[in-house]
């Protein structure tokens, strides 16, 4: 059943996304649609929206509304924020190349998968992650695979990761690495959060 969303209001302090103009907003929003592996049309689809208006925000030609941007963040899985905080990072000339501990962008992928982006923005060919799974946290089911390689370092708790035919357990202090081909799951089998920096280049389109 469908719920009759509010009209969204800005977070207190909050920019307003640049208009059309801006050049950056639609470039950040294709980029977050690239990263969580949702097509145009998967992306118009959760919005209602036609493809052709995805199109057109997604190559500047045309600024959504506040509601709409709701949507689209909630659809990407990311707050607001994302949207509206470039403005309070600091210096311009800092946004980039500098991502400030208390401005780190959240991405949330649900059932207890959450990074935090440590690279200025999702464009570059290196992508870095703050990566936190819960006790049971999964992702890679069925088994995935895409271009690139990727490594980590686990910080905190335990982490499995198999990797083709092989599964390995990691704790605090191990680190991983492989080619990004190879189909690979990974999960946290403890009891407690386990916290990972994952690097990955080129970041998953």
């Amino acid at each position: 059943m469908r719920r009759t969303q509010k009209k969204a209001r800005l977070p207190s302090g909050a920019k307003a996304a640049p208009s059309a103009n801006g050049n950056w907003l639609g470039r950040e929003i294709r980029n977050l649609r690239k990263h969580r592996g949702l097509t145009i049309v998967d992306l118009a689809a959760a919005i209602d929206k036609s493809t052709g208006y995805v199109s057109q925000v997604e190559r500047d030609r045309s600024a959504p509304s506040v509601a709409d941007l709701q949507k689209i963040a909630g659809a990407l899985g990311v707050h607001m924020g994302w949207f509206f905080d470039r403005g309070e990072q600091g210096p311009a000339e800092e946004l980039e190349f500098i991502v400030r501990a208390d401005r780190r962008r959240k991405l949330n992928f649900g059932l207890g998968v959450t990074d935090y982006l440590l690279s200025p923005t999702l464009s570059g060919e290196l992508e870095l992650l703050y990566t936190t799974l819960e006790p049971g946290a999964k992702g890679g089911e069925p088994l995935i695979s895409y271009r690139g390689e990727q490594a980590g370092l686990v910080l905190a708790g335990s982490f499995e990761i198999t990797i083709g035919s092989k599964r390995f357990l990691l704790r605090e202090g191990d680190s991983f690495g492989f080619r990004s081909t190879t189909p690979h799951r990974y999960r946290n089998p403890g009891r407690v959060q386990a916290v990972i920096i994952w690097a990955f280049t080129p970041p998953n389109e």
